[in-house]
């Protein structure tokens, strides 16, 4: 997707709260916007990006913390660096490992993102790519991570009215310990963009 790039940073990225830990391990190039890495740990971790969404993560170059994500017309905050103009590469680095993201505001998805390595790019791997993870992902508008340890309690209890409740509610496939790293699908980040701003 992005062509011109010798190095690739390799993330890991984990849901805060989550226990035992629903995390991913990604590899995007050092090109990327933040656009760019939003749209991949969406794809990586399962997440539907019908909410919007937030990267907190310290300016190397003053050592404030700055918020990047989508700035809204209609808003006053002229903090908010807009995504596809920040790069990773000018804030990951070996002295600014890790970052925060946050997916939906109302139920406030908490991710660590944590740089754990740059490498050189291999030849014939398509960027970016999932190459660990484990945890299904969570129900979008659950509540947030207490909704969702709510709904993992209530799913160890079949005898309970909850039960009924959230079996009724969520996809009768869900399984929270699925993952298959197999199925996750990276978008192109260009063309998603222009999907969303239609």
């Amino acid at each position: 997707m992005k062509e011109n790039f010798e190095k690739v940073f390799q993330f890991r990225i984990e849901l805060i709260g989550s226990n035992p830990p629903i995390w991913r391990q990604i590899q995007v190039p050092e090109t990327y916007s933040f656009w760019d890495l939003h749209v991949a740990i969406q794809n990586a971790m399962g997440w539907e990006d019908c909410h919007l969404n937030e990267f907190r993560i310290k300016n190397p170059k003053n050592g404030w913390m700055d918020e990047i994500g989508i700035p809204m017309e209609d808003s006053d905050d002229d903090e908010i660096i807009s995504e596809w103009e920040a790069h990773i590469s000018d804030y990951f680095s070996k002295s600014n490992r890790k970052g925060l993201y946050i997916y939906d505001f109302g139920d406030e998805w908490r991710h660590l993102i944590k740089l754990e390595k740059v490498i050189a790019k291999e030849e014939n791997v398509i960027y970016p790519v999932c190459i660990a993870g484990e945890r299904a992902c969570p129900p979008e508008d659950c509540g947030g991570i207490y909704g969702y340890e709510e709904i993992l309690r209530a799913l160890k209890n079949p005898k309970s009215k909850r039960y009924k409740e959230i079996k009724e509610w969520l996809d009768p496939d869900f399984d929270p310990e699925y993952f298959d790293i197999k199925e996750i699908k990276f978008y192109d980040p260009e063309k998603h963009r222009r999907n969303v701003l239609r």
